[in-house]
């Protein structure tokens, strides 16, 4: 393994050991899932940011899967259990390296991120848990509704962190600091 590909290796596991333990810190829960955590999202996100979508999916997967690992989240199937965690996560993660090298990259990699988890996220929530709608309600307009409601309240206390400049800078050189060989 090269050298390169340890402080890869090591920068990823500290952002998902992060990711994890900022999900515990609950802002608000949702009755069936899904939760306003303090910030626990963009630490997989930056692991795209960092090094790009290959290597933040692969990261994205990880954190999914041990995410469920220590969740009290019980699957239906196989199939929710591949929506809510691995892909939803993966496509975060990926999202925050699409822009990597870009002005507010950061920024634009986690709105596209958090799009691709809400895409995971509001498919599963149709599938799975459409029958939840109150009487009448489709359950597409549900899972939007159900799903948008948790994610895009982190994501915009996120995407206000991450503006603050301090933040930003620090963000940056933590960047720099995962780049160096």
């Amino acid at each position: 393994m090269s050298k390169n590909s340890t402080k890869k290796l090591a920068f990823s596991a500290v952002a998902i050991a992060l990711a994890l333990v900022t999900s515990r810190f609950k802002l608000f829960a949702m009755p069936l899932g899904g939760s306003i955590t303090l910030f626990s999202m963009l630490f997989i996100a930056l692991i795209g940011y960092w090094f790009g979508p290959v290597h933040g999916i692969i990261g994205g997967i990880t954190y999914g899967l041990l995410r469920y690992s220590i969740s009290s989240s019980s699957m239906l199937n196989i199939a929710q259990l591949l929506l809510d965690y691995p892909l939803a996560f993966a496509a975060l993660a990926c999202g925050g390296g699409l822009f990597k090298d870009k002005k507010l990259g950061l920024q634009l990699g986690y709105i596209t991120g958090v799009f691709g988890r809400f895409i995971f996220a509001t498919l599963s929530g149709v599938l799975f848990f459409a029958a939840n709608a109150p009487e009448g309600m489709n359950g597409w307009i549900y899972s939007i509704l159900y799903n948008g409601s948790y994610l895009a309240v982190e994501a915009a206390f996120t995407l206000i962190l991450i503006s603050l400049p301090q933040v930003t800078n620090a963000l940056n050189r933590v960047k720099t600091m995962s780049q160096e060989r």
